[in-house]
């Protein structure tokens, strides 16, 4: 999981090298081949497990259309606001959204453990935007960031929703390469219109097409392969949070390689959104998960003890009120 966000983190700092190619260009070749890729590595479990993808198709269509929509609202929100911001807002607000469709949906319960890990990255992400925001002083640049933001809620909404949909296929013993590419293959679909509409200067010049290639086949196919194994294992509130370290990413190779400023609170961001995985990802102690997940002790009581075996007159008691 750590893995795909460190290639994700990358696809904003490339998509500054075709300055000529639009957000929805960009957003539709990498999403789009990328899914359409993917479908492809699992052809034959896709054919193997047809009938089990049409018994959960609702699923499969919520996952496939969050596909299409999230990179369209998530490349033009880093358009808008920056690479940090648009990274922050898109990735740093998602395990939120996730949290609340696993606990509406699934009743899941969240750890103190989760709370305290997304804790820190959240506050990580809303220093890394700050810091991002506060350096763009013109009023026509705030409104674009406004913009910005608003499309990165969207692509949030969007990104937690098909993190949910392949987790709940995964749950449903349907293989993460089969969940994955039925959802990723379908959304790659719905964005060939777009990428038809817009993507014409792709073909403008070698580096452009260089680009779309590089989004499509290493962050996008490679990124969500590794993901898809990763949401095997985790449920999807973990599996976004986790990724907030691609915000973290993004914000060093955008001051790294694309020359954008970070002030001291934007690294103040990144060591919280560190903090936040090392929390997450610490291995717990066996003793505590065998306390965790071990029931009453047969024959004790709430703290375990033993428990006096019952007289002949409660036995009695217990007899006649069952009777009853």
């Amino acid at each position: 999981m750590l893995a795909a966000s460190v290639l994700w983190g990358t696809t904003g700092t490339a998509a500054t090298f075709a300055p000529g190619v639009g957000p929805l260009a960009i957003g539709a070749v990498a999403m789009g081949l990328g899914g359409l890729l993917q479908a492809l590595l699992a052809a034959p479990q896709l054919g193997r497990h047809a009938h089990r993808l049409r018994e959960h198709r609702g699923t499969v269509l919520l996952g496939a259309a969050s596909v299409a929509i999230y990179p369209l609202a998530f490349y033009s929100s880093m358009h808008l606001a920056g690479v940090a911001v648009g990274t922050v807002v898109s990735i740093g607000t998602a395990p939120l959204a996730s949290a609340l469709i696993e606990r509406v949906v699934d009743g899941r319960r969240l750890t103190r453990r989760w709370m305290a890990a997304a804790s820190l990255g959240l506050l990580g992400t809303i220093l890394l935007c700050v810091a991002e925001a506060t350096d763009d002083a013109d009023q026509g640049s705030s409104a674009g960031t406004l913009l910005g933001v608003g499309l990165g809620l969207v692509a949030a909404a969007t990104y937690a929703l098909y993190s949910w949909s392949a987790h709940r296929l995964i749950t449903h013993r349907i293989p993460s390469r089969t969940a994955m590419g039925s959802v990723f293959g379908l959304g790659g679909l719905l964005l060939l219109p777009v990428l038809l509409a817009t993507g014409a200067p792709l073909a403008d010049s070698w580096s452009n097409a260089a680009v779309g290639i590089y989004m499509a086949l290493i962050p996008m196919c490679v990124g969500y392969v590794l993901f898809g194994w990763g949401l095997a294992h985790v449920p999807a509130s973990t599996a976004t949070t986790l990724s907030l370290l691609e915000p973290a990413v993004a914000a060093l190779l955008a001051v790294l390689i694309v020359g954008e400023r970070l002030p001291a609170t934007g690294w103040t961001g990144i060591a919280l959104v560190i903090a936040c995985l090392a929390v997450l990802t610490t291995p717990v102690p066996a003793t505590r998960r065998r306390q965790r997940h071990a029931g009453p002790v047969p024959g004790g009581g709430a703290g375990g003890a033993p428990q006096a075996a019952p007289s002949r007159a409660q036995t009695g008691d217990a007899e006649r009120s069952s009777a009853i």
